[in-house]
């Protein structure tokens, strides 16, 4: 249970930190394209765990903006290929460094075996994370 306190807390003390920062559910989206693109909504939502009518609000608000680029799916002509446009990638770009400067600063007031412990956990830590 602290574990997952401190998580989530260290989780949304970093997201308000972070100024260029969309909703969380826009950012994961757009991570998840940086490292998949390009998908279908259907894959996109399984892979965040949200509906598919929930995936295409956060789609046209991303396309409105100009993070996206779709393209027809050779293999299914009803779909679409989703991908970050070049202000998509400098939109997520941006957040992750905001947001990795905001936990250097966070990890600075450690003392180095602080430091050191979080660093030996992880691995085990990254093993959570894996799908």
């Amino acid at each position: 249970a602290r574990l997952r306190l401190a998580i989530g807390r260290l989780n949304r003390r970093i997201r308000v930190d972070s100024a260029a920062a969309l909703p969380p559910l826009q950012t994961s989206v757009l991570a998840t394209l940086v490292d998949h693109a390009p998908l279908r909504l259907s894959d996109l939502a399984r892979r965040e765990a949200v509906t598919p009518p929930t995936m295409s609000r956060v789609l046209a608000a991303l396309d409105d903006a100009g993070l996206l680029v779709r393209t027809p799916d050779p293999q299914d002509a009803r779909s679409a290929l989703i991908q970050l446009s070049d202000e998509g990638r400098e939109v997520i770009r941006r957040i992750r460094t905001e947001r990795t400067a905001s936990l250097a600063h966070r990890l600075d007031r450690l003392d180095p075996d602080q430091r050191a412990a979080l660093e030996a956990a992880l691995p085990a830590l990254e093993r959570l994370v894996e799908e």
